[in-house]
C-alpha cells in the first residue's frame, strides 16, 4: 500500500519564521509552500521535501533529518563559513574530528542543531 507513496519528514519549530530564515538563507533550501499559518514545506535535492510546523519547543535527542551529499568535508566547510556550528561527539564508535566529521565503517557524517533544536545530519552518499 505505501510502496509507491511519497514520504515526508515533519519537524517542529518554536519559531517558523526563524526556521524559514535559517533553512533558506543559511542552508540554501528552497521554501515551496506555507500550507497554513505556522507551517512551511521545504524542498531539497532530487525533489525531496520536509514539512515544518509551529509547536512549543521539543527536545529530540536523535537525528531527525539527514542530507545526503557527495562530499561531507566540503559541505561542512561551506556551512561552517555560513556560521553553522557542528557538534563534537566522542562516543564508543563515533568520534568527530576538528571539523565535526565522524567516520563510522567507511561512512562520513557530521551533525548540527538548527535554531529550533532539531538535530540535522550531513552524510556522504555511498556509491551503489
Amino acid at each position: 500500500m505505501l510502496t509507491n507513496a511519497f514520504a515526508m519528514a515533519s519537524l517542529p519549530a518554536e519559531d517558523v519564521k526563524r526556521a524559514i530564515k535559517f533553512y533558506t538563507e543559511t542552508l540554501g533550501i528552497k521554501k515551496v509552500a506555507e500550507p497554513f499559518e505556522g507551517s512551511v514545506i521545504f524542498e531539497a535535492g532530487r525533489g525531496s521535501q520536509f514539512f515544518m510546523y509551529q509547536r512549543a519547543r521539543t527536545k529530540a535527542e536523535h537525528t531527525v533529518l539527514n542530507f545526503m551529499v557527495e562530499n561531507v568535508e566540503e559541505a561542512v566547510k561551506a556551512l561552517t563559513a555560513k556560521g553553522v556550528k557542528f557538534e563534537q561527539y566522542d562516543f564508543p564508535g563515533v568520534k568527530t574530528n576538528d571539523l565535526g566529521i565522524a567516520e563510522v565503517e567507511g561512512q562520513k557524517a557530521a551533525w548540527f542543531t538548527d535554531p529550533e533544536g532539531n538535530i540535522i545530519a550531513i552524510e556522504e552518499e555511498q556509491p551503489n
